[in-house]
């Protein structure tokens, strides 16, 4: 269980030397030509977190399963996307499929690596992708609103695509009205500049600790916006080595998190996402919900059958779970409650649901 993210960029930005590294494999091809990927290379990357490890020494689980990460590296997008140039409609179906966008942008200097532009300019780039998907989102829109399909909709979801078209047009993206991802309608349509995203600057190794006039440059034009700076060449490197390796060398180049670390850390804020924990001694996994998430809901994560047949969820916090070592001695101490359908999960819940058979 987690989230699916979409690296995407003009075309020789690092994208692919990004997925390498971010999922430890080499399935991307990255050289020094555009469109070098043309069909998406997805990678699952395990979520890392110390609590899922803890839960399954104290149960002497079997198995240990922890949340994941789907990265799909979407090939290189250009100017004339939303029309079909380059790779366009390829790019654009590819993304409608994720829940929360990387826009990798070039933030270095090299003679040696093509730019698909004459000049290294972040910001342009970050304008170029901006219109073609805002360009995207307006077809889509339009066809949705045109005499055939409107007999379909209702006067409210016609209001709602009208003033959505009027914003797309103005050139503001559609992210910032969260209420519209509840639009079940609105999901169907596939939107892309509905998702979340995330601005990743990709910096040569002298700059990775804190950036450069480029990446200074884009914060300035983009005040609002969650940026990472990272070195994707740096992050390749990292991957490579064992994790006791790993940390010597990070803490050696004063790198405090690694590149995957910051996209979990940062993708979990903005799509509002929990874990909660089921462990036992044949498994100890992690389950990743929306924040707010009702306990029958969560249920119905693991099982329909769990969410249909919910009594009750009883609870323990990873906190307690950790110091009296199980739900048992959770109990003893006092420490295990016993909650219902309306009970809104929290992080770090450890939950054994009850169910009817």
């Amino acid at each position: 269980m987690g989230f699916k993210c979409g690296i995407v960029g003009l075309p020789n930005v690092g994208k692919s030397t990004l997925f390498n590294a971010l999922t430890s494999s080499k399935n991307a091809q990255a050289a020094n030509f555009p469109f070098c990927t043309i069909d998406p290379n997805i990678g699952v990357v395990d979520v890392p977190d110390k609590r899922i490890d803890k839960l399954s020494f104290l149960s002497k689980s079997k198995k240990k399963i922890n949340a994941n990460i789907k990265f799909v590296d979407i090939a290189g997008l250009v100017k004339g996307a939303s029309k079909g140039e380059g790779l366009g409609n390829k790019f654009l179906s590819h993304i409608r499929e994720v829940d929360a966008i990387i826009h990798l942008v070039r933030c270095f200097d090299s003679e040696k690596i093509q730019h698909v532009n004459t000049k290294i300019d972040p910001a342009a780039d970050l304008e170029t992708i901006k219109t073609e998907i805002l360009l995207a989102d307006i077809t889509q829109i339009e066809k949705k609103l045109e005499k055939n399909h409107k007999k379909k909709l209702t006067t409210k979801q016609i209001d709602l695509l009208e003033k959505m078209l009027k914003k797309l047009n103005k050139g503001e993206s559609l992210n910032t009205e969260k209420e519209l991802l509840n639009e079940s309608f609105l999901r169907e349509l596939g939107l892309i500049s509905i998702k979340p995203y995330i601005i990743v600057c990709n910096v040569d190794e002298k700059n990775v600790k804190n950036g450069n006039d480029y990446t200074e440059n884009l914060k300035k034009k983009f005040p609002n916006q969650k940026f990472i700076i990272i070195c994707a060449d740096i992050e390749d490197q990292i991957m490579d080595l064992e994790p006791d390796e790993r940390e010597v060398y990070m803490k050696n180049i004063g790198l405090g998190k690694t590149g995957l670390d910051q996209l979990i850390k940062t993708g979990y804020e903005l799509l509002g996402l929990n874990t909660f924990f089921t462990s036992g001694p044949e498994e100890s996994k992690a389950w990743t919900i929306k924040k707010n998430t009702y306990a029958q809901k969560a249920a119905g994560i693991i099982h329909t059958d769990f969410e249909k047949n919910f009594i009750r969820a009883e609870t323990v916090s990873f906190d307690d779970f950790e110091k009296y070592g199980s739900f048992e001695k959770a109990k003893e101490n006092g420490k295990l409650r016993v909650e219902g359908k309306d009970y809104i999960v929290k992080d770090g819940d450890v939950l054994y649901f009850r169910v009817n058979p």
